[in-house]
């Protein structure tokens, strides 16, 4: 860069819109290909296993939802865990240590074709954020070159 200090003073400057705009797209490619994958392969073999698990075999007694955490490392969405919630909400630090999260609620016996479905619904749900998210960056983008 030629002027690194008029880069570097404007934190919502060109890069860092078009860096936001294309992390945003990276989240839904690797949310797609989590999908696709929860779509075409039996859920023991899917990387949503954990979650399948914990839904289905959790006491909805005592447990209500179950969540299962995403970051997106290299382009691929990892599960680093899931964790079950009685009441109340998850704690930030949990939260803040993770791009993304998919929540179902516990429920005994649910079919793994309406564990594909649900699950698959709200990943859905996330990808049309994420690439609204990604289009409005662009968006702002465009429109300060045009200014």
């Amino acid at each position: 860069m030629t002027d690194g200090a008029d880069a570097s003073a404007d934190p919502n400057g060109d890069d860092e819109r078009t860096e936001r705009a294309a992390e945003y797209e990276a989240m839904a490619d690797a949310l797609e290909d989590l999908v696709v994958e929860l779509r075409d392969e039996p859920i023991k073999e899917s990387r949503l296993e954990g979650l399948f698990d914990e839904a289905t075999t959790s006491d909805p007694r005592i447990w209500n939802t179950v969540t299962a955490f995403i970051d997106v490392e290299d382009g691929k969405a990892v599960v680093t865990d899931e964790s079950k919630l009685a009441q109340g909400s998850w704690a930030p630090e949990i939260v803040e240590g993770c791009d993304t999260m998919v929540t179902i609620d516990v429920q005994r016996g649910l079919m793994p074709d309406d564990f594909t479905y649900a699950v698959g619904k709200k990943l859905s749900e996330q990808i049309e954020e994420f690439r609204a998210k990604a289009a409005e960056a662009r968006a702002d983008d465009e429109t300060d070159r045009n200014n």
